[in-house]
């Protein structure tokens, strides 16, 4: 059987106004973006520059900065469908040192897949005035699929810079951008075809 993938529409330019657009950095902790963590993504460590690019911009223009942090505990029932990862406390779930957030930059620890999901995230958006989310992150059709939808059902513009996302195959990222740009009418573009006005 072949299966052919829709195509997903790509923006090549975003024009985002500063004050109201925030930087969602989702999972990168060392669990899932470092060579030894317990769900190790292979894809994860390229994107961690392009991140890090991104950082620089929104922090340059004052824009705001948010993270989210897988957080379990030692028997969370996710553990019945994946390995024992991001334990709360362990180095497994601390950001990693590339990306770490810094002082005044919110940091959304999380439960499950979704990061708005018994979270503050909503409420901490809004008082800092946000109306378009740029998501990126780890991973694509878990984590990163789930909260960028859950933004847009807040009707949250959802941005997703492709090169700043990975997935466990390709099949995975190609899956949740056709998700995000069909389903939620968010748009994929690229880290440098986000421009902070």
């Amino acid at each position: 059987m072949t299966l052919e993938v829709p195509e997903i529409p790509k923006t090549e330019r975003v024009e985002l106004p500063a004050r109201e657009t925030a930087l969602l950095v989702v999972d990168m902790q060392n669990d899932f973006a470092h060579p030894e963590g317990a769900l190790f993504v292979p894809d994860a460590p390229k994107t961690i520059p392009v991140i890090q690019g991104l950082l620089e911009r929104f922090r340059e223009k004052g824009a705001p900065v948010f993270f989210t942090q897988d957080w379990h505990d030692e028997d969370d029932p996710e553990f019945k469908i994946w390995p024992r990862h991001a334990v709360a406390g362990t180095w497994g779930a601390e950001i990693v040192a590339e990306l770490a957030p810094r002082p005044g930059e919110k940091v959304v620890k999380k439960l499950r897949y979704d990061g708005f999901y018994g979270t503050p995230l909503d409420h901490l958006l809004r008082l800092a005035g946000v109306k378009n989310l740029v998501v990126v992150g780890t991973v694509a059709n878990i984590c990163v699929l789930h909260t960028a939808g859950s933004a847009a059902l807040r009707w949250y513009q959802v941005v997703l810079p492709e090169d700043g996302t990975s997935a466990l195959t390709p099949f995975d990222l190609q899956a949740a951008l056709r998700q995000v740009t069909f389903l939620y009418q968010g748009k994929v573009t690229t880290a440098a075809g986000i421009v902070l006005l």
